[in-house]
């Protein structure tokens, strides 16, 4: 195995990490403290979480769109026996942005630390355990045709494209957010300068009515941007993009969809979207053999190949 540093470039081999390395911190809504560890993976075993119950038996939740359960306040993850793991959509995006294909995460309680509502820490944790590369091709979703969907005046759509494009937009009747978007090609470097940093908003009046109904309960201004009743941004500091909130809902796009199960390769479009969305096209796009291929890189550069699947 050789060690590299890339991103979302295309690759014609897998990618693991060298060795395990955890973090530890405290779930945003149950508040409760959570230790996760990334451990490498064999070839195509892809992203699995490994959830440990109340007597430390661990339960295994693959990493894909069909294990998708609830999508009200974050993404998450339940396997057929009931287990799940919630708020995942922040160490997916730093997965992606690390463009790992094969690793297990370890993890003993059912929430995702939520450090301080980005990426940066999963990032850092995964640049010290290092990525490897492995034997195996890496595949690749590449979109063929448009797909789309709508709920309301929202929708999302995938649409062909010589790369990995994210185009999102959102639209806020508050003024500090109002009408943003983010579009960009989407490459190692763009995710951690541009999409890596921004910190998941809310409204400091959701806040405290999920505080009265038990969620919420990790939620502070350390790992939130909170919109105050005066309609501006109450965190010390303020924000660190100007655009932050449309940057963070890239970031959860980019963690919701690398929950297809490979890297895709075309360009991903939405307007007011969140989690619900996300996962609807998702399963949309997957649902329709006709609209995408799966295809690898072959070891001599040339030209991407397709490659004979089931859907």
């Amino acid at each position: 195995m050789r060690l590299i540093n890339t991103g979302f470039v295309l690759r014609n081999l897998q990618t693991t990490i060298a060795k395990r390395v955890s973090v530890s911190g405290a779930g945003v809504h149950s508040g409760a403290p959570v230790t996760l560890s990334f451990i490498p993976a064999a070839v195509d075993t892809g992203i699995v979480f490994h959830v440990m119950d109340s007597e430390g038996v661990t339960h295994p939740i693959k990493a894909h769109v069909s294990q998708v359960g609830a999508t009200d306040l974050s993404t998450k993850l339940t396997n057929s026996a009931g287990m799940s793991v919630s708020t995942i959509e922040h160490v997916m995006a730093a997965i992606a942005g690390s463009a790992i294909d094969n690793m297990v995460l370890e993890i003993n309680g059912p929430e995702v630390p939520i450090f301080d509502g980005s990426s940066t820490a999963f990032l850092a944790a995964l640049d010290e355990a290092e990525l490897v590369q492995q034997s195996a091709k890496r595949r690749y979703i590449r979109i063929l045709k448009h797909s789309r969907v709508e709920s309301g005046t929202s929708w999302a759509e995938f649409i062909p494209y010589d790369g990995t494009r994210y185009e999102v937009e959102i639209d806020f009747e508050t003024p500090v957010i109002g009408h943003q978007k983010f579009s960009g090609d989407m490459n190692d470097t763009v995710f951690r300068r541009e999409i890596s940093r921004a910190r998941t908003f809310g409204f400091m009046r959701d806040v405290e009515r999920l505080w009265a109904v038990g969620l919420a309960l990790g939620s502070s201004l350390d790992n939130s941007l909170v919109i105050g009743d005066d309609n501006t941004v109450i965190n010390p500091g303020g924000l660190r993009y100007p655009d932050e909130f449309v940057r963070h809902k890239t970031l959860d796009a980019i963690g919701d969809l690398s929950l297809a199960g490979a890297p895709f390769i075309g360009c991903y479009r939405s307007y007011r979207g969140g989690h619900r969305l996300n996962a609807t096209i998702l399963r949309a796009l997957l649902a329709d053999s006709s609209a995408f291929e799966i295809v690898e890189m072959p070891q001599d550069g040339s030209s991407m190949t397709s490659v004979a699947v089931s859907h």
